[in-house]
């Protein structure tokens, strides 16, 4: 089936050779064409160009004037499988207990990992599956998912089997994350080495004779997982062909980052504290710096990640939304951009790059996702009539999303 969308007002994030990444000053320019078509066959993207050139012979012409198209955000960093809701602990905040102190008391992640092991896998398959069509219908097409309210065998295997669920029942692409060093559970907090050797003995092993995980993934912060800790589980990882996607730097600067970079980590996440070391040290590599600027908003902490002195220093970053039920309970990455424009001083045009071209690398599928470009698979999402690009940041309250296609088809 080839598919012909025409005069279309913009046509957005196009490209003739697919970039794998996009950095520095770089990061301000967005190639658009306005007055554009825009041909798929299948699921994949054929060609494009301004309307002078536009194509016929085709099965089905869409008109489509007086709105744009983008291709669908690349989300690499979500905890989207979790069982309910922690609305309390949101106001406990409000009255001015501390994300540590909250942890400190059983909330946080505990409080998640206890519901979920209480949650069978169907009613959790269920909730999740829920939540992957809402953002399905915020323009999301490439999602990273990961474990980490299990703590135990049973219940990380539980999370991943349904990650995997998700999968076979969704078009959207998914990246599956071990994340059982989230936290250590109650049973193990005075036995620290006897949680990591779960993880390492018995966890991995079982995921990884099943397939469930493509990355591993640590929280490497004070009052959770040492530098150490995670280089121990990041090299278990290794193993088993898990390469290293890594939280770090939300509350501190504690050696993470470099030891990241050595073990070569797809992408290093959070970075709310940032010091010129770690930028420098990141210029040296090919790991993607990953902002989640919704989890300092909702968590009202005043450190946001200094992403304009990144992007000054010449560094890619990429934008994702750290859905999950304690810091970040949304999964709408239009709202993220306008944040970043607003907390990190990122301009609409950097803000785009980071959640397409940037989140797609972050999930190493910069080869078919994240760009309009030929032969990519055709997942993209047509606005409502606006009048600028930058209108999709500026206007974050409004639904600015008409239509969403996933693999060609309009979901």
């Amino acid at each position: 089936m080839r598919k012909l969308f025409k005069h279309i007002k913009t046509l957005v994030q196009v490209e003739s050779s697919p970039r794998a990444v996009v950095k520095g000053k770089d990061m301000a320019h967005l190639p658009s064409i306005d007055n554009a078509w825009l041909l798929i066959e299948n699921d994949r993207i054929r060609s494009f160009g301004e309307m002078q050139t536009c194509p016929m012979n085709v099965d089905q012409e869409i008109d489509v004037s007086g709105k744009m198209i983008f291709p669908c955000w690349c989300d690499s960093h979500t905890h989207l499988v979790y069982a309910g809701s922690r609305e309390a602990e949101f106001v406990d905040r409000i009255k001015g207990l501390s994300y540590t102190e909250i942890a400190q008391r059983g909330g946080g992640i505990l409080n998640s990992a206890k519901r979920l092991r209480e949650t069978s896998e169907e009613e959790l398959f269920d909730q999740a599956y829920a939540r992957l069509k809402e953002i399905q219908g915020f323009g999301t097409g490439a999602i990273e998912i990961k474990s980490g309210y299990g703590l135990s065998v049973e219940s990380e295997l539980k999370i991943l089997r349904v990650i995997r669920r998700l999968r076979g029942n969704s078009d959207l692409t998914i990246k599956a994350t071990f994340l059982g060093a989230h936290a250590l559970p109650l049973e193990y907090r005075e036995n620290r080495k006897g949680y990591i050797d779960l993880i390492i003995n018995e966890m991995l092993p079982k995921i990884a004779n099943e397939g469930l995980a493509d990355y591993i993934d640590a929280f490497c912060e004070k009052n959770f997982f040492s530098v150490a800790e995670t280089e121990q589980i990041i090299e278990a990882g290794a193993k088993y062909g898990m390469k290293a996607k890594i939280h770090t730097n939300q509350f501190h600067s504690m050696g993470g980052i470099e030891m990241c970079v050595r073990h070569k980590a797809v992408s290093v996440d959070h970075l709310e504290v940032l010091n010129d070391e770690e930028i420098a040290v990141l210029l040296k590599s090919d790991t993607m710096p990953t902002l989640l600027p919704t989890a300092p908003f909702f968590i009202n902490d005043e450190h946001y990640p200094p992403a304009r002195k990144m992007l000054d220093a010449g560094l890619p970053v990429a934008l994702a939304t750290d859905y999950n039920p304690g810091t970040t309970p949304s999964g709408r990455i239009p709202f993220v951009l306008s944040l970043a424009c607003i907390k990190l001083r990122m301009t609409p045009e950097e803000v785009i790059n980071a959640a397409t071209i940037n989140g797609a690398r972050a999930m190493e599928l910069e080869a078919t996702h994240g760009s309009i470009a030929p032969e990519k698979i055709a997942n993209f999402f047509i606005t409502k009539p606006i009048p600028s690009i930058a209108f999709l940041p500026y206007a974050f309250g409004s639904d600015l999303i008409e239509q969403v296609f996933i693999k060609g088809k309009l979901v």
